[in-house]
């Protein structure tokens, strides 16, 4: 008598022994979202951004994409949603809410997570903010699915969302996808997308979900919002100028050339992670993978030689000028305009003919 055909074996897992394939039930799983991080009255931009990129994503799925709308039932969500139209969205989802007026992990978690059950996401995006960066890890850990952080690069392998982001202290740039969970989740940082052209024609359709949640139910209490007065005012992310100095400046004493040009053109200050390590500058002026990402419509870069930790920080800018003494420094690959010489000559020559023209240019007005 033969023997009984074996049952095939199990199709191999990854390299980590989970699965690559996308599971079934999953496989329903359809649109782009994009988390409209609004606080006290006003949108962060980088939902706007996103959402500009969710519609390139969309497009090649050919799925729609929607913002999704968590906030107070006296908050203005519904002109929230109508600027997501305009900026790309064609559907919004809204859950109005006393508990979700004022951001607190618990509710937004529970909202977030109840409307992705429901209405089967493939692909969720949030800007890398201190809220969006708490709130994603949250969702992704109870939904159980992956959550690719600080990304700077979106696109679409097959129906797999391809993020790329700097790993190994941004020395090198990795793509990960989540194949067999859904949605697939990341974050990206302001700037790093450009913001979308808005159209004000665009309509689209509305979603609404109750929470289901009341205020004993959440363990934290918002008692007060309290600004704090003595807050830095450094605004990189959306300067459009931004002189940046790196360790090539030598000394801290050097580094206020950086200044000096600075205000001359009405711009801001930026510095490597080296210099604001060792004191010269304030952290909040960090441009790169570890800082701020910036596109100024004119970026200087002065002493700094381009390695991919600030690049990736700073390469989206309009107009790169730098300015370094060695020939072969990386970021004369991909600057516009490149200064070769030593930097504590070339800012007070700039600094001395930005002021001579800008003055030549005060007297012709007058």
């Amino acid at each position: 008598m033969s023997e009984a055909p074996k049952p095939a074996a199990p199709k191999a897992a990854g390299r980590a022994g989970r699965n690559t394939e996308l599971p079934e039930h999953l496989k329903s799983y359809k649109g782009i979202w994009v988390f409209v991080e609004h606080d006290r009255g006003h949108v962060n931009p980088v939902s706007w951004e996103l959402m500009g990129e969710a519609r390139k994503l969309a497009d090649k799925l050919q799925v729609s994409v929607s913002g999704i709308i968590l906030g107070g039932p006296d908050e203005p969500l519904d002109a929230y949603a109508k600027e997501a139209y305009a900026y790309g969205a064609d559907r919004c989802y809204i859950m109005r809410d006393a508990v979700l007026k004022g951001y607190r992990n618990e509710p937004f978690t529970k909202g977030l997570t109840d409307l992705v059950n429901t209405h089967q996401p493939e692909i969720m995006l949030l800007g890398a903010t201190a809220m969006g960066r708490d709130l994603a890890g949250s969702v992704a850990t109870t939904l159980g699915t992956g959550l690719t952080a600080d990304c700077t690069e979106l696109n679409i392998d097959g129906r797999a969302l391809a993020a790329t982001r700097p790993t190994f202290g941004g020395s090198l740039l990795c793509t990960i996808m989540t194949l067999a969970y859904r949605p697939q989740m990341a974050t990206v940082r302001p700037r790093v997308m450009s913001l979308p052209r808005r159209d004000d024609e665009r309509t689209g359709d509305v979603v609404e979900m109750p929470l289901g949640m009341i205020e004993t139910d959440i363990v934290t209490k918002l008692l007060a919002y309290i600004p704090d007065a003595n807050r830095n005012t450094v605004n990189l992310a959306y300067a459009d100028v931004i002189v940046s100095g790196g360790k090539g400046l030598k000394n801290a004493d050097n580094f206020k050339l950086v200044w000096d040009l600075a205000r001359v053109l009405g711009a801001e200050v930026g510095a490597t992670r080296a210099v604001t390590q060792a004191g010269w500058a304030e952290a909040e002026r960090q441009v790169g993978q570890t800082g701020k990402t910036v596109r100024p419509k004119l970026y200087i870069a002065a002493g700094i030689s381009g390695a991919i930790q600030h690049r990736v920080g700073m390469e989206g800018s309009d107009v790169i000028v730098a300015i370094n003494t060695d020939p072969n420094a990386p970021i004369f690959d991909f600057a516009h305009y490149g200064i070769v010489g030593n930097a504590m000559q070339v800012l007070p020559a700039l600094t001395q003919a930005f002021r001579s023209h800008l003055d030549k240019r005060i007297r012709k007005v007058a």
